[in-house]
């Protein structure tokens, strides 16, 4: 990284820090599974004199837990425990929600209550399940929109501690926290932590914030972690998972499933299986925020590339809604990716016959080969329907992505064994526009163009 890129990341961090009255603040910046910069400002309780945050200073993380409970979750589906579109009560059969499924408990599309009933649980000793369970309530009917459920989590929670018979937190520390070298990562706070603390609105002075353990809803936002930390979650949601999750069921658990629909406000965040999805002017962001008495947080990664920062401060509200975001765009531009070189591939012979220009009626596309043996489809000219395509074992092909994710794609052959025309989902492809050799459907005017 150059000196300067340094230099105006760490500008910005104090600017965010005095700017926005934080008592402290902590932030990493992540590319290519390594935490290449990190910075912090400010002490851990927002005197002078106390002890300086830095990257190995615990802040409470908050929603961030979600994710490694989703993670839990879809490792058991992996190893066939479980499957997500099973209903809750074929696991938990305790509950009056036993007909909602997994897939809609981790996606915030379960229609259950945001919160617990009684006091805020966030800011009150936590209790058992028993307890839980006898307040799970529904706010909107299972599967019809989105709607965040904090309650769903400590659902989940439950599940994966009744399905490997110990603890949900020692699950994730066993299975994920360990093997990624995640030594800081815990469910209480460790020193050297920040205090969790609130910033008056019109006066220099802070209050405490109470810290609890959460009992069955701590899986909603229990664990406290670190930069450092964090960041090696960060790499893993961009990729790095070291086989502790395959990489199908990473890209599957960063689909968007549910949009979280703002009235007044465009379409830009979306939740997969147990992520949060930010959608920026094209650009496709997985990861999750957090948020609880005395500390905000953030870990966001660009799907494509793996770039990912890292956010982390001890105060209740005030750090700019946008400031991860703009970290992660400033070192971008300031350090772009170099292209890799160009070097030549091995594709098989037998695609030769099938790349170049196919017409679907008067519209031109390209079909490309790739060096893993696949094709890629898309217009030529413009925006249009484009997928991937990777052989299906029998002779064809299957679609992985788009519009034509999971169609099948059939070469038809002349009886010499040419290749007449692409069958796609019932569109026929042809080299010509409208080839009348082709079975187009209804046909081509015998008259031709004209």
């Amino acid at each position: 990284m150059r000196p300067t890129t340094a230099t105006d990341l760490a500008r910005l961090v104090a600017e965010e820090q005095a700017g926005s009255r934080l008592p402290s603040v902590a932030a990493g910046i992540v590319r290519d599974g390594e935490l290449v910069w990190s910075g912090a400002r400010g002490t851990i309780d927002g005197r002078e004199g106390s002890r300086e945050a830095d990257e190995h200073t615990q802040y409470r993380m908050g929603s961030i837990t979600k994710t490694f409970v989703a993670v839990a979750v879809l490792r058991l589906r992996d190893a066939g425990r479980l499957d997500l579109g099973d209903p809750l009560d074929k696991h938990l059969p305790d509950t009056s929600i036993g007909d909602v499924t997994i897939a809609q408990l981790l996606s915030h599309g379960a229609g259950l209550q945001a919160e617990t009933d009684g006091p805020w649980w966030e800011r009150a000793e936590g209790g058992p399940w028993r307890s839980l369970s006898t307040q799970l309530g529904r706010r909107h009917p299972a599967g019809r929109l989105f709607h965040y459920s904090n309650v769903g989590y400590g659902v989940l929670g439950e599940l994966v501690g009744r399905l490997h018979g110990r603890s949900w937190s020692k699950v994730v520390s066993e299975e994920l926290l360990e093997p990624l070298g995640m030594g800081r990562t815990t469910s209480r706070p460790v020193a050297p932590h920040a205090h969790g603390l609130a910033v008056h609105p019109f006066a220099d002075v802070v209050l405490a914030e109470p810290e609890h353990d959460g009992g069955a809803m701590a899986p909603a936002g229990q664990l406290w972690s670190t930069v450092r930390d964090l960041a090696r979650w960060a790499a893993f949601l961009g990729g790095r998972t070291d086989d502790l999750l395959a990489a199908d069921t990473l890209a599957e658990m960063c689909r968007p499933l549910v949009v979280v629909d703002v009235p007044g406000a465009p379409w830009t965040t979306a939740h997969g299986l147990g992520v949060q999805l930010w959608n920026d002017g094209g650009r496709r962001f997985t990861g999750h925020g957090g948020s609880m008495p005395g500390f905000l947080a953030e870990v966001r990664v660009d799907v494509e590339t793996g770039d990912g920062v890292v956010v982390l401060t001890n105060t209740t509200a005030g750090l700019s809604r946008d400031f991860a975001s703009r970290l992660l765009d400033a070192f971008v531009a300031a350090e772009p990716r170099t292209p890799p070189v160009w070097r030549v591939g091995s594709v098989p012979a037998e695609l030769f016959e099938l790349v170049g220009h196919w017409y679907w009626g008067a519209t031109t596309f390209e079909l490309r080969a790739t060096d893993d043996g696949w094709l890629r489809l898309g217009p030529a000219h413009g925006a249009g329907r484009a997928s991937r395509f990777r052989p299906d074992g029998a002779g064809g092909w299957v679609g992985l992505d788009g519009y034509y994710a999971g169609e099948p794609l059939r070469v038809v052959r002349d009886p010499d064994g040419s290749v007449r025309h692409l069958d796609l989902a019932s569109f026929i492809f042809t080299r010509t526009p409208y080839d009348p050799r082709a079975d187009v459907p209804g046909g081509v005017d015998p008259a031709g163009w004209h």
